[in-house]
């Protein structure tokens, strides 16, 4: 390292463009003696039809690099083809003993900053769950970062095996995504425990689309003993069609939508519900990745009822239930079996908050994320 005393990291993230979200973790490392904290962010990022400009730290501890990126309008694919003229200058000044890509290995950027990094131990941090052929250039580019990789930081058990099915052989560490636990926590009001229910409320929050499972909850309110409304909050192109379900199952007078909302207003969303539901369905180009409403409405207090699709059973851990894909009669026997226990779902409840007071604070992130950026640089330094 340059300075033993410090460790001088260069991470590139699209994702921290804003200032909440992806950000925080950042202001969480920036705290810490031990290390200097570089952030490269894109100044223009366009995604899902939003342009957002790059917002300025907001804590001067954290260095932010704002640089201009090209092929910025790529659609879908701009996630994976842009790349930043002005980094090879940036990592010649700053000299990092590390440098950590929050993108996926088979970016443009990954291969430019594999090129580039000099000294510079490379950490990459993967999502991709699905083990699939990439068409040219990109599994060339796969290829190529992850031979060059000294430490990877990986969402879920099934990213771990992608990584590894394309010939990645070092070490491998666990890393979610955070909370902000100032807008995700129970409220300020405790909590009073349920007796029994004239109405057990579930709720889902996120993009409509058939994938998530949601006419499984709709089915299973038909089979439940006791009743059992929705409350769905976010849009999509699958609303319109789970509307007519709604209609024609006669549960017009239990389901309720909402379109999205400020951070705040899903919290508060979270905080009426008495279960939140994630039933993702695997198909061929679709297994859940982690599952952000299930940590936010942890964080509420709230368990969760989700899925084995994925890294759900993994990220629910202790606060909540997993039930298996597409069949909505197991889902209505569990949420009898719930609705029959008052003090298992308080328990769970609990068990909620602590699973992400320990593994998904930002805190917590932000150390995991250090941890692995250290052990590289030991690793290549040894």
């Amino acid at each position: 390292m340059s300075d033993p005393r410090r460790l001088k990291l260069l991470s590139i993230a699209h994702p921290a463009v804003s200032s909440d979200g992806g950000r925080l973790r950042y202001y969480q490392m920036a705290a810490r003696d031990d290390v200097d904290v570089h952030l490269v962010i894109p100044a223009v990022w366009h995604e899902f039809g939003r342009t957002m400009v790059a917002a300025p730290s907001s804590d001067p501890r954290l260095t932010l690099h704002v640089l201009p990126i090209r092929l910025a309008r790529a659609g879908p694919l701009s996630w994976y083809l842009h790349f930043y003229p002005g980094l090879g200058r940036l990592i010649r000044e700053l000299q990092p003993d590390v440098i950590h890509l929050w993108e996926e290995p088979w970016g443009v950027v990954a291969l430019q900053a594999r090129v580039l990094k000099g000294r510079a131990a490379l950490v990459m941090e993967v999502d991709q769950n699905i083990l699939k052929r990439l068409p040219p250039p990109f599994e060339w580019i796969r290829k190529q970062v992850l031979r060059n990789t000294d430490h990877v930081l990986s969402r879920s058990p099934d990213a771990t095996a992608v990584v590894r099915a394309r010939g990645y052989l070092g070490p491998v560490s666990r890393i979610g995504y955070g909370v902000d636990l100032s807008n995700f926590h129970p409220g300020v009001e405790p909590a009073i425990p349920r007796t029994t229910w004239p109405d057990f409320r579930i709720g889902y929050v996120g993009r409509l689309v058939e994938e998530k499972g949601l006419d499984d909850a709709l089915e299973a309110m038909m089979l439940t003993a006791m009743p059992v409304s929705l409350a769905i909050m976010g849009e999509g192109p699958y609303a319109e069609r789970l509307r007519q379900r709604v209609a024609e199952l006669g549960l017009s007078d239990r389901v309720s939508f909402r379109g999205w909302g400020t951070p705040a207003d899903v919290a508060a969303f979270l905080r009426s519900l008495d279960a939140t539901v994630l039933l993702t369905r695997t198909t061929r180009s679709v297994r859940e990745q982690f599952g952000r409403v299930i940590v936010e409405s942890q964080a509420c207090g709230v368990p969760v009822i989700g899925s084995q699709s994925g890294a759900i059973p993994d990220v629910v851990g202790d606060g909540g239930w997993i039930v298996p894909e597409r069949d909505p009669a197991a889902l209505a026997k569990q949420l009898d079996v719930i609705m029959s226990q008052p003090q298992s779902l308080q328990a769970h409840g609990f068990a909620a908050q602590s699973n992400v007071k320990n593994r998904f604070t930002y805190g917590a992130v932000a150390d995991d994320l250090l941890a692995a950026c250290m052990a590289a640089v030991q690793s290549r330094n040894a």
